[in-house]
């Protein structure tokens, strides 16, 4: 049975360069490490940027992960009253599908900037359930198990005693079959800096990091937990070990 993709998780549009410093190229797909934190706004213009370049056939698919300072985005169906503390951090309109996220030191943002079209994928609900096993492949590493929720957005860890918080969050932007926007994965935030906002409209469950669940994972393994996760769920290849 088709499970009906959720109407905020994804904007759909019809149809400059990233700086380099402190940036490492990683061999293989077109990956970026940015290793100081991105102000929002710059990474905005950059995918914009990017997906400009993709879809002219004058730049590759990049996978861009960073941070952000402390900040709260709202998605394209974000509601006012789920920001509860206004003034705590910059708010930024995103333009991706969604509420309201928190971005901020210890989490891992990916921007994931490819062409639907010439992986054969003109499929959004595939993709983003692709998004889902990405995050769940590269927890699995850690020994977590992440879980979908119907009718929740994101990655889930159940801690038992019935308490599920969340640990990864999904929103993308897809413009003439390129997507950008993506997935962030909490690995040691400042959960506290939660509390401003209602995470996704979602007010019953709390949320986690692999630091909250006793994991002394750096932002390091994470990243290499996602680059072989991306091959074995996007690329069909199976890493060694």
């Amino acid at each position: 049975m088709s499970v009906p993709l959720p109407a905020d998780l994804v904007a759909i549009d019809s149809p400059n360069r990233i700086p380099s410093d402190g940036d490492r190229l990683v061999a293989g797909p077109a990956w970026r490490i940015s290793d100081a934190a991105v102000p929002y706004d710059l990474a905005l213009r950059e995918m914009e940027a990017r997906v400009a370049a993709i879809h002219a056939g004058t730049g590759p698919e990049v996978i861009w992960l960073l941070e952000h300072p402390p900040l709260y985005t709202a998605g394209t169906s974000a509601d006012p009253a789920d920001l509860v503390a206004p003034d705590r951090f910059p708010v930024y309109r995103a333009g991706r599908g969604g509420q309201y996220t928190y971005h901020g030191p210890g989490q891992r943002v990916a921007y994931v900037m490819v062409d639907l079209r010439r992986r054969g994928r003109m499929d959004v609900r595939r993709y983003v359930h692709d998004l889902e096993a990405w995050i769940i492949a590269a927890l699995d590493r850690f020994g977590v198990k992440g879980e979908r929720r119907d009718g929740r957005v994101g990655i889930w860890v159940d801690r038992g005693g019935g308490r599920e918080d969340k640990i990864a969050a999904i929103g993308v932007r897809v413009r003439r079959w390129i997507t950008y926007h993506g997935i962030s994965l909490n690995v040691d935030p400042d959960l506290s800096h939660f509390d401003g906002i209602v995470p996704c409209g979602i007010r019953e469950h709390g949320a986690t990091s692999l630091a909250d669940l006793g994991l002394p994972v750096t932002l390091t393994d994470v990243d290499l937990a996602l680059q072989e996760s991306w091959r074995s769920v996007f690329e069909g290849e199976r890493s060694c070990g």
